[in-house]
């Protein structure tokens, strides 16, 4: 894999699915998620993806669809 397509720095959907970075689609989980009551706490190590997951879940709630073309939540 080449460090160039790392989406390094990278914290909205809507950049990482506009460039040319691997993403890996964490759509079901979050579609688990938003189906269970209750809240959730997320927490990870710095640079695992925290902001991106919640821009992701923002994306959802604003139906954004063009963006999830191809991914887990777009069916």
């Amino acid at each position: 894999m080449n460090p160039k397509n790392l989406p390094l720095g990278i914290n909205t959907l809507d950049k990482l699915r506009g460039s040319n970075c691997v993403y890996v689609d964490k759509t079901q989980l979050a579609f688990q998620l938003i189906k269970q009551p209750g809240a959730f706490f997320l927490s990870r190590p710095r640079r695992f993806g925290k902001s991106l997951f919640v821009d992701t879940l923002k994306e959802i709630f604003e139906g954004n669809q063009k963006l999830f073309e191809g991914l887990y939540i777009h069916d």
